[in-house]
């Protein structure tokens, strides 16, 4: 068994999401309480292909241990000989699949969660990953429940992961023609948990600790993975971490934190040297920003500014200015 499931423990990881989850949010993340990471998915082309581009999203820092290298594709040979490129340049403590991606341009190349209607083809790439791996570094897997209403597997595609020699399981509880809207269904990852032996971990519509206990409690699951709500949140992590401890919910991190941990964000963005200037640091940062809002106070009016900011120093007006008009209105409902 992986050693973050072993004496009862429970993990809580950062899924993996591409254009989010690089070495930064990372840092933070695990800062506040992220147990596992999991880096960006990388494709298995880019890595056997030396692209300098696709080797940066396999960079993480020893601080964020345990870490595990997410590949995608539908050769199994070629994303083995991927996975052993990574594991003689980084070391990761797991190399994991991605069968569970729903994004066109990775299912037109029959990558993701386009495997998940063919499962021949998705246990010979499980099964050639992990015979290319040998005892290096387990290998693990991320799937939804389905392709569509009409096709949910996820029971299924667990059971081949496992006989292939998949070491743990994490599945989003929507198909992938649901994209992130309607609900996760947890009644399907209790399922798939129930059908292995493996760890499985659920993912979907968790945001706060009350959510992690509840799943906890009522499925099979081993720990959970949390994604949309730590972009707004990263803080939902050292909050689960209370509520399982405590059964309360601690207080939300107040405002002159979260104001700290953005500008602290996007200084640290600016000054890694992925961008060639700061404007262009911070017109990436703009997503980003449009998260963090959503936990803000006069959200709304924020996201206007933000959505055309342009240095850091743009942004620590913007926060000075926001200090000094609405600190009186902080225990209104956040917009």
């Amino acid at each position: 068994m992986l050693p973050w499931f072993e004496n009862d423990q429970f993990p809580l990881y950062l899924a993996p999401m591409a254009g989010v989850t690089d070495v930064i949010f990372r840092n933070i993340c695990k800062k506040l309480g992220a147990d596992v990471m999991v880096t960006e998915f990388v494709s298995a082309e880019g890595i056997i292909q030396a692209d300098d581009r696709t080797r940066k999203y396999t960079e993480f820092e020893e601080t964020q241990r345990p870490v595990g290298i997410q590949l995608f594709g539908a050769d199994g040979k070629r994303m083995g000989e991927a996975a052993r490129k990574i594991i003689d340049w980084k070391q990761p403590e797991f190399i994991d699949i991605n069968f569970g991606c729903p994004v066109n341009k990775v299912v037109s190349k029959n990558g993701g969660s386009s495997l998940l209607r063919d499962c021949p083809l998705l246990e010979q790439v499980a099964t050639e990953m992990v015979k290319a791996v040998g005892d290096r570094v387990p290998v693990t897997a991320k799937i939804r429940i389905g392709w569509d209403f009409d096709s949910i597997n996820g029971p299924e595609v667990c059971r081949i992961l496992e006989d292939s020699g998949i070491q743990a399981i994490s599945i989003h509880g929507r198909t992938r023609s649901q994209g992130y809207s309607g609900e996760a269904d947890w009644d399907v990852i209790d399922e798939c948990s129930q059908s292995v032996a493996v760890p499985v971990v659920g993912n979907g519509d968790i945001s706060c600790g009350a959510d992690v206990e509840k799943r906890r409690a009522e499925t099979g699951v081993s720990g959970v993975m949390i994604g949309r709500a730590a972009m707004q949140n990263p803080w939902v992590f050292r909050e689960a971490k209370e509520y399982l401890k405590t059964g309360t919910q601690p207080e939300p991190a107040s405002i002159e934190e979260k104001w700290d941990l953005i500008v602290h964000h996007a200084t640290m963005l600016v000054e890694s040297g992925k961008f060639s200037a700061e404007n262009f640091a911070m017109q990436y940062f703009r997503s980003r920003l449009m998260a963090y809002s959503k936990g803000l106070h006069r959200g709304k009016h924020l996201r206007i500014k933000f959505s055309k900011v342009a240095s850091l120093i743009e942004l620590k007006a913007i926060r000075d200015e926001y200090f000094e008009l609405y600190s009186a209105q902080f225990s209104e409902p956040a917009l």
